[in-house]
């Protein structure tokens, strides 16, 4: 993210991982997954709408996250997510891969 441009951008494959995380803390709706992964990322990391749905449908079908109507703090309509223990268990293993992942690059650009 060296680059004003590139600011905010995921790298590929991060994207469930960062909803499994935000859903670890308590279920939510897309626009607060989205708001806490900015808020934790110290504003770099941006979640977009277009990114954001699509992810949550398809970790719905693969059984990681369950979705439910309910009634927001603001009085809408609004899809909360929660993670299953499947969901649980990916993250849980995708956060191990993850972190061997930023080692291996650490050690391969400090050399």
């Amino acid at each position: 993210m060296g680059t004003t441009e590139s600011r905010g951008e995921l790298v590929q494959g991060t994207l469930d991982l960062l909803i499994l995380k935000a859903l670890s803390t308590a279920p939510m709706h897309g626009w607060g997954i989205a708001r806490l992964v900015e808020h934790s990322s110290n504003d770099v990391l941006r979640i977009e709408e277009g990114s954001l749905y699509p992810a949550l449908r398809r970790l719905e079908r693969a059984g990681l996250v369950k979705g439910a109507w309910s009634v927001s703090e603001n009085n809408r309509r609004a899809r909360y997510y929660s993670l299953t223990p499947r969901g649980r268990r990916r993250l849980r293993e995708e956060h191990v891969h993850w972190k061997l992942l930023v080692r291996a690059m650490t050690l391969v650009l400090e050399t």
